[in-house]
Protein backbone atom coordinates (compact mmCIF):
# COMPACT_ATOMS: atom_id res chain seq x y z
CA UNK A 1 0.00 0.00 0.00
CA UNK A 2 1.01 3.66 -0.62
CA UNK A 3 1.67 5.79 2.27
CA UNK A 4 2.46 9.09 2.71
CA UNK A 5 3.37 11.45 5.66
CA UNK A 6 3.03 15.46 5.17
CA UNK A 7 3.08 18.13 7.35
CA UNK A 8 2.57 21.97 6.31
CA UNK A 9 6.07 22.28 5.77
CA UNK A 10 6.44 18.89 3.59
CA UNK A 11 6.44 15.68 2.10
CA UNK A 12 7.95 13.13 4.89
CA UNK A 13 7.80 10.23 3.36
CA UNK A 14 6.22 8.88 0.27
CA UNK A 15 6.57 5.13 -0.84
CA UNK A 16 5.28 1.32 -0.43
CA UNK A 17 4.54 -0.06 3.04
CA UNK A 18 3.52 -3.47 4.32
CA UNK A 19 2.14 -1.98 7.53
CA UNK A 20 1.62 1.35 9.54
CA UNK A 21 0.97 1.52 13.32
CA UNK A 22 -0.32 4.74 14.40
CA UNK A 23 -1.37 6.53 17.76
CA UNK A 24 -5.12 6.87 17.36
CA UNK A 25 -7.17 9.05 19.96
CA UNK A 26 -8.95 5.68 21.01
CA UNK A 27 -5.91 3.90 20.81
CA UNK A 28 -2.79 2.14 19.14
CA UNK A 29 -3.91 0.72 15.62
CA UNK A 30 -2.39 -1.11 12.74
CA UNK A 31 -2.99 -0.80 9.04
CA UNK A 32 -2.22 -3.60 6.97
CA UNK A 33 -2.94 -4.03 2.87
CA UNK A 34 -6.44 -3.88 1.87
CA UNK A 35 -7.69 -2.66 5.26
CA UNK A 36 -11.24 -1.28 5.31
CA UNK A 37 -11.56 2.51 4.97
CA UNK A 38 -10.93 4.38 7.72
CA UNK A 39 -10.14 8.25 8.70
CA UNK A 40 -9.10 8.91 12.51
CA UNK A 41 -7.15 11.72 14.31
CA UNK A 42 -3.91 11.01 16.17
CA UNK A 43 -2.60 11.68 19.43
CA UNK A 44 1.72 12.81 19.71
CA UNK A 45 3.44 9.55 19.65
CA UNK A 46 5.45 7.56 16.90
CA UNK A 47 4.13 6.25 13.70
CA UNK A 48 5.58 2.53 12.76
CA UNK A 49 5.99 1.52 9.48
CA UNK A 50 7.95 -1.39 7.38
CA UNK A 51 8.92 -1.02 3.82
CA UNK A 52 11.33 -3.20 1.95
CA UNK A 53 14.41 -1.54 4.18
CA UNK A 54 12.96 -2.55 7.45
CA UNK A 55 11.59 -0.85 10.51
CA UNK A 56 11.33 3.07 11.01
CA UNK A 57 9.29 5.32 13.14
CA UNK A 58 8.67 9.21 12.40
CA UNK A 59 7.11 11.21 15.42
CA UNK A 60 4.13 12.89 14.83
CA UNK A 61 2.83 15.76 17.38
CA UNK A 62 -1.21 15.04 16.47
CA UNK A 63 -3.36 15.24 12.91
CA UNK A 64 -5.48 12.89 11.18
CA UNK A 65 -5.35 9.57 8.87
CA UNK A 66 -6.89 8.55 5.96
CA UNK A 67 -6.82 4.94 4.32
CA UNK A 68 -8.83 4.71 1.49
CA UNK A 69 -7.97 1.68 -1.77
CA UNK A 70 -4.52 1.06 -0.05
CA UNK A 71 -3.69 4.86 -0.07
CA UNK A 72 -2.97 6.12 3.28
CA UNK A 73 -2.33 9.44 3.97
CA UNK A 74 -1.12 11.03 7.41
CA UNK A 75 -1.52 14.98 7.72
CA UNK A 76 0.87 15.92 10.81
CA UNK A 77 1.07 19.36 12.35
CA UNK A 78 4.97 18.03 12.75
CA UNK A 79 7.26 15.65 12.66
Amino acid sequence: MLLEIITPDKKVYSGEVSSVSVPGTDGRFQLLNNHAPIISTLLNGPVRITDREGEKSFDVKGGVIENLKNKVIILAESV
